[in-house]
């Protein structure tokens, strides 16, 4: 087994593109560990709908990322308080969803720095009753990759915050993540140190001993890892536009009355719009609803929509940022 050193960068789109690349252009016979550490992101499940994971409103203020990953499985946050490590290997027909296989070194090193860990369920590293860690995996063309999450001090605040759905109605044809009680393995350790210093002592331990074999990514490989990044991770299709079809219906009471919004997504498109309410407009509603059709369903692309349009003339005394929320 051969260490992947990443260069110590925190884009999420470049680590899962580094992990792609490994998985499909490196040495089929060798097999590779990759740690990274990723600036705060929403990493998506390849089967999830993304607008159902997120907080939009939440995630777009923050400037948060949201990045759909190769594998399957639940949305989950990242920061730099979090350690995430990938195994890059073969499919020999018995390890894909052998989840004990990868996480066992792990969890070997993590018992040595005094924390008792164990696997629990299908994919979930936990301490008692709190996860430390989620897994899944991915296959394709006799090779695969079981990673995870090692959540060493990460703001659990955001974590509700930023996964934290905020749409009054949402009807989807997508995976629902399993929300889990967390904890940090910080708080766990024997002894403090920083999460560098435990991503050297993971090292150390899963390679037994302070001598780790490395595979060096050359200026070809990072141009690869920077192509990959660029059409698959950086790429609005992918990250939302694969979120299964949803209808989603806001409504909210304002002083001026009732709005009712409803939305037909498809792909992260809005395909259709209607708005109803109680509200005293003087203008025709349908001049508003043509406005956001063939739209993206994001906060840029909402505002857009509504750029120039005066609201009072069709709901009465309502703000462009009031009306933006409730769509949103």
């Amino acid at each position: 087994m051969k260490f992947i050193d990443n260069g110590g960068g925190f884009d999420p789109t470049i680590n899962l593109a580094i992990e792609e690349y490994a998985l499909t252009h490196l040495d089929i016979d060798e097999t590779y560990l990759l740690f990274y550490i990723n600036e705060p992101s929403i990493i998506i499940g390849k089967n999830q709908n993304t607008f159902e994971e997120i907080n939009l409103k939440y995630v777009h203020d923050h400037h948060i990322h949201v990045v759909r990953r190769l594998s399957g499985g639940g949305a989950v946050y990242h920061d730099k308080g979090n350690l995430s490590f990938s195994f890059i290997t073969k499919n020999d027909g018995d390890s894909f969803r052998n989840f004990r296989r990868f996480t066992e070194p792990v969890i070997q090193a993590l018992r040595a720095l005094g924390v008792p860990a164990e696997l629990t369920g299908r994919n979930d590293i936990q301490v008692g009753d709190k996860k430390i860690s989620g897994n899944a995996q991915f296959t394709t063309r006799g090779r695969m990759f079981s990673h995870g999450t090692l959540m060493f001090d990460v703001n659990l605040d955001e974590v509700a915050r930023a996964l934290t759905v905020k749409a009054d109605k949402i009807e989807s044809k997508g995976i629902k993540s399993v929300r889990s009680r967390v904890a940090n393995i910080r708080d766990y350790l024997d002894r403090d140190m920083t999460i560098d210093e435990f991503r050297t002592t993971l090292l150390h331990h899963i390679f037994g001993g302070d001598q780790v074999p490395e595979y060096r990514l050359t200026p070809d490989d990072w141009t690869r890892i920077r192509e990959i990044s660029e059409a698959r991770y950086r790429n609005w299709d992918w990250n939302f536009g694969r979120s299964p079809e949803f209808n989603v219906q806001r409504s909210k009471r304002f002083p001026i009355g009732s709005i009712d919004i409803r939305l037909n997504v498809k792909n992260g498109i809005i395909e259709g719009c209607k708005i109803y309410g109680d509200f005293f407009g003087m203008g025709e509603i349908e001049d508003v609803e043509r406005r956001f059709v063939g739209r993206r369903y994001t906060v840029d692309e909402m505002g857009e929509a509504i750029r120039g349009v005066d609201l009072k003339y069709y709901f009465g005394d309502i703000t462009p940022e009031e009306f933006l929320d409730l769509v949103i």
